[in-house]
């Protein structure tokens, strides 16, 4: 690969992308353009544009973008309409980031020239793919470097020798080693490595950072309501807001509920797996309401075809794979499928677990009481016409039934309209 004469980094103002910031400018010589994104991880990012203009960039190659509403509109309410799920349990908090800080990383380049981006991702992980196929998806030609994959800076003592040797700040505080890495956005966050690595080892409790422990949650519970439009949630009792607030809202309720942590190991697009703890507060009500207003809008068929296809969703998004044709195709189907996903949910929020206790629909249900009822339904079922629907639906059992008792020597028994094997 040639060398870049102008490089837009994804750069959190941390101590790895300074060391990166710096790196670029001593190895290749180019101008380097940050962009740092907000969100909602809960920072002060403006920091960031200090330590930019520290290491000698221009105030016109700073960018700090408050992206929250984007993100929550466009890439977490699509995906929780397919009511997503990796691996039967996690929420694609970090996945789902990846795609919107690339797009952004790749128009920033065409805004000001740059020939490359880069990222302060591992070799190892998940997301320096994730990163990379956004990309490419949007910018064929681009340029990426993944420093993490070129320099032998391998540990956390040569990190910082080689920053101080480059005149790169180090925070007292970041001298020894981490106890773990966090990531952070406004759908969660995800703490991996260090005092985690060991599966079969409790993660210590100062480990979690946006829940209480839901045995120090409130001891009566607390009851909400989500509206939903589309499959999107627009209002928390009865208040409209934007998807943004909306999250930022079910957040707090989580938070205070001890709602929306797991311990999850996990399999890894690059092979291995890992251990994460992750902590979703707002995202696990928004699913469990999501699913609550489905069950009575959502045509059973349609509802079961969706399942089918989640965890195709769900794995294309953890492997990258958000600017595909296969997501957009399934994304679309999806969308067709929340036309009708119109209504209310109530929840319980009680010590760590969110349930539906009630839910309607005035123009969109498909639940009707009348036919459901144990009392006297006025008509709307005849459950004479049962009889004829089991016996059509039976035939092929009845068919294989007769088949294996020929087979067996057993005698057949003529019965009816089955026919026999002579």
């Amino acid at each position: 690969m040639s060398k870049p004469k102008k490089v837009v980094l994804a750069y959190s103002g941390g101590l790895d992308t300074s060391i990166i910031l710096k790196w670029l400018q001593k190895e290749y010589g180019c101008e380097v353009v940050t962009f740092t994104a907000d969100l909602g991880q809960g920072e002060e990012l403006e920091s960031a544009r200090k330590k930019a203009e520290l290491m000698g960039i221009k105030d016109d190659h700073i960018f700090i973008e408050d992206l929250r509403e984007e993100f929550v509109r466009d890439f977490v309410f699509p995906m929780f309409r397919a009511n997503a799920v990796y691996e039967g349990i996690y929420l694609l908090g970090t996945s789902i980031a990846r795609p919107l800080i690339s797009k952004r990383l790749v128009e920033i380049a065409r805004e000001t020239g740059a020939d490359a981006i880069s990222h302060g991702a591992t070799g190892k992980g998940n997301d320096q793919v994730r990163f990379e196929l956004a990309a490419y998806a949007l910018e064929p030609e681009i340029k990426v470097i993944a420093p993490w994959r070129e320099w032998d800076l391998t540990s956390r003592t040569k990190l910082i020798e080689w920053a101080e040797a480059h005149q790169v700040p180090v925070p007292k505080d970041k001298r020894g080693e981490a106890p773990f890495s966090v990531d952070a956005n406004l759908l969660h966050t995800s703490s991996e490595g260090k005092v985690l690595e060991d599966p079969a080892e409790a993660a210590p409790d100062y480990v979690y950072q946006r829940t209480v422990a839901p045995e120090d949650a409130p001891d009566t519970p607390e009851h909400i309501e989500i509206t939903f439009e589309k499959g999107d949630a627009t209002a928390i009792n009865g208040k409209a807001m934007s998807p943004a607030t909306i999250l930022t809202e079910l957040n707090e309720y989580g938070r205070k509920h001890g709602i929306g942590r797991i311990d999850l190991v996990e399999g890894r697009y690059v092979g291995m797996k890992s251990r994460g703890i992750y902590e979703t507060p707002g995202g696990t009500i928004l699913l469990e309401a999501h699913r609550g207003i489905e069950s009575i809008t959502l045509d059973r068929g349609a509802a079961h075809l969706k399942d089918q296809l989640m965890p195709q969703y769900a794995e294309l998004i953890y492997n990258g794979y958000w600017f595909s044709p296969e997501r957009e195709m399934l994304q679309a189907a999806i969308d067709t499928s929340q036309t009708n996903v119109n209504g209310t949910v109530r929840l319980k929020l009680y010590k760590g677990s969110v349930s539906v206790v009630g839910r309607w629909s005035e123009a969109d249900s498909l639940y009707s009481e009348q036919h459901v009822t144990f009392e006297d339904d006025r008509g709307a079922y005849d459950q004479k016409d049962a009889a004829g629907f089991i016996r059509i639906n039976a035939l092929r059992l009845r068919l294989l039934a007769a088949r294996d008792k020929r087979l067996s020597g057993l005698p057949e028994t003529p019965d009816g309209d089955l026919p026999r094997f002579d």
